[in-house]
């Protein structure tokens, strides 16, 4: 698979639990111009535009290959090195963000409360984190105010080509900015709370699965469930990063 050589092969991710090349980090991220990003919920009909400044992100879910080697866990229903990782509540994606960041010695994004299942965000922090989803579709759009950036099934596996399963990542044309599997594979979990007044503390995804129907593979759809307890086979996440200041 041509978009995975060099810096995502086996022999340069350790495994040891804590532990990966800084490199492979590095060649996952890809930067993000600064712009501006139209959102609606279709729940609420409520329309907003959000500033974002410059930041990076993951050209790719994050995969198997890389959770395993930063935390020695693999939850994923569908296995395989290449294959997104999947059956992640969201608070396991933040705990894989902290821990990436601890191993390459940046700061912590998250502080986090198990007892009260309270969490403090630093956006400021210098280490990674999960996109806010205004950046999430404004990386998805890239640039354009268009819900997906080709033919769906060109672009992203769902229902009709996936199989029934993940897929491999990068396989599919990624869009303008190089960014592969914004749609379709899994479904990718976003920092920000839904409707706090109404949600409590549920957390926004994004971006549809391997399941969906076309109908739900938009930059555009939104779905939010509980961050500690709800994991499926088509929610996974990527990474986003500050740019130094």
């Amino acid at each position: 698979m041509a978009a995975l050589c060099g810096p995502l092969k086996k022999n340069n991710v350790e495994t040891t639990k804590g532990k990966i090349e800084r490199e492979v980090i590095d060649e996952l991220l890809v930067t993000i111009p600064t712009g501006t990003v139209k959102m609606r919920d279709d729940r609420t009909k409520e329309t907003w535009s959000v500033e974002i400044d410059s930041f990076k992100l993951s050209k790719f879910p994050i995969t198997q290959e890389i959770y395993e080697a930063v935390t020695n866990e693999n939850p994923s229903t569908f296995a395989g090195e290449k294959l997104p990782v999947e059956t992640i509540t969201w608070i396991d994606a933040v705990h894989f963000c902290n821990a990436l960041s601890e191993s390459l010695g940046k700061d912590k994004c998250y502080t986090i409360d198990l007892t009260t299942e309270s969490i403090i965000f630093n956006s400021k922090a210098n280490g990674f984190r999960l996109p806010t989803e205004a950046e999430w579709q404004f990386a998805c759009q890239a640039g354009t105010e268009e819900i997906r950036h080709g033919e769906l099934i060109k672009i992203a596996w769902f229902k009709e080509n996936s199989n029934n399963r993940t897929q491999e990542v990068g396989q599919k044309i990624p869009n303008n900015w190089g960014l592969y599997d914004m749609l379709g594979n899994v479904w990718e979990w976003c920092s920000d709370i839904y409707d706090e007044s109404v949600y409590g503390s549920y957390r926004i995804f994004r971006g549809g699965g391997w399941c969906d129907r076309e109908r739900s593979v938009m930059a555009t759809t939104r779905r939010r469930s509980h961050p500690f307890s709800f994991k499926i086979d088509d929610l996974g996440f990527r990474i986003a990063i500050n740019l130094k200041k």
